[in-house]
């Protein structure tokens, strides 16, 4: 089965010390987030995301997103190729869904479908 990869899209890191990240972010970055609500922050840089996630404590570092246009079918793809699926499809709010996977050879990313992103 042949994926449209759509581009990265996303850029997660786990925070689980959430405001101090966000006041850094914030400061650094000079603006305030687009969307913070209590549990996940997301600045807008350029039409892409940074994002703060206290939730995601357990991953050992910042996960990337690529964009699709079906995380459903791109996770079965990626499956019968090799990868393991970390987080299985699902609808963080607004319509957009996201799937955690590993590569055979170890690299975590995630894929993502979000009907809000427009690039610039």
């Amino acid at each position: 089965m042949s994926i449209n990869y759509l581009g990265l899209r996303s850029l997660i890191y786990p925070a689980p010390n959430l405001q101090e990240s966000k006041d850094w972010w914030k400061k650094t970055l000079g603006k305030d987030p687009y969307f913070d609500d209590g549990g996940y922050v997301g600045f807008d840089l350029g039409g892409y995301e940074l994002g703060l996630n206290s939730f995601s404590v357990n991953l050992k570092g910042p996960i990337t997103y690529i964009g699709v246009e079906d995380v459903q079918a791109a996770v079965d793809s990626l499956v019968a190729d090799g990868a393991k699926v970390l987080m299985a499809p699902m609808d963080v709010g607004g319509g957009i869904i996201l799937a955690d996977i590993e590569s055979p050879t170890g690299e975590v990313f995630g894929v993502i479908f979000n009907p809000l992103f427009k690039l610039p």
